[in-house]
């Protein structure tokens, strides 16, 4: 299996969520194909520009994308697989680790004797 293909297990469970495929004239691009291209880019980091051809024009691929994030696609996908896993779905963030511009650091650091300072005053 390449990178971003789906299991044919897992499409048989995303079918039936996804909008019907179709359109008045010209050719539809799969929805498999391009599911898999957005899981691509996604995982790869890539700009939607630099998507291999294996997934079709990339135009198709993330106007699908909006498309089926506007219209609550994704949101039943996920709705799906959570409700399949056999896990507790707990979300929890930590905000112990804050980033600070080098700048904000204190000269020479700060020694122990600093912090256990009485206040002046």
């Amino acid at each position: 299996m390449r990178d971003g293909e789906i299991s044919d297990a897992a499409w048989a469970v995303m079918v039936p969520l996804l909008p019907p495929a179709g359109r008045a004239r010209g050719r539809w691009r799969d929805h498999r194909q391009v599911l898999e291209g957005i899981v691509f880019k996604f995982r790869t980091g890539l700009p939607w520009r630099d998507l291999p051809d294996r997934f079709g024009p990339w135009q198709t691929v993330h106007g699908r994308f909006a498309r089926w994030a506007a219209d609550g696609t994704f949101d039943r996908l996920l709705a799906a697989a959570q409700g399949r896993a056999e896990v507790d779905w707990l979300v929890a963030i930590d905000s112990t680790t804050v980033r600070a511009h080098q700048h904000t650091a204190a000269k020479g650091g700060l020694r122990n004797a600093d912090w256990d300072a009485p206040a002046a005053g």
